[in-house]
């Protein structure tokens, strides 16, 4: 599965990947960037509302466990899991960035493989536009 990713979002992950610190670079910054480069791009206006981006909110339930998840994905500065909402940076981030509801992923996240499926996407700026 390819993720999709609208062309605003990819200049503005692309841009936060290359100006990262050596130090900074970890595993998932690795997968980010591949991720980024085996999406497909699409122009922002054709983007669907049903696919995870930045500044999304996201319902996901990990399958195994049933546990469900209530998100927004952010760059990693707005990042802050009191409120809910996770940097595109984090494991989870770079696994739903581009993926729409309905779809089950597999991914290895730190406590190891899971299947996430997306229960629901709300992109309010898209909606708005609707």
């Amino acid at each position: 599965m390819r993720p999709i990713i609208s062309e605003t979002d990819y200049n503005t992950i692309h841009s936060l990947i290359i100006h990262l610190p050596a130090s900074h670079r970890t595993k998932e910054i690795g997968q980010l960037q591949t991720e980024l480069n085996s999406a497909l791009r699409v122009p922002d206006e054709k983007i669907s509302e049903d696919v995870i981006r930045l500044n999304s909110y996201f319902e996901v339930e990990e399958v195994t466990s049933g546990k469900i998840l209530n998100l927004w994905l952010v760059m990693p500065k707005q990042a802050n899991i009191s409120l809910q909402k996770i940097s595109i940076l984090s494991p989870l981030g770079v696994a739903l960035i581009g993926f729409r509801e309905g779809m089950l992923i597999d991914w290895v996240l730190p406590g190891g493989p899971k299947k996430l499926k997306i229960l629901k996407v709300v992109n309010e700026e898209l909606s708005a536009r609707s």
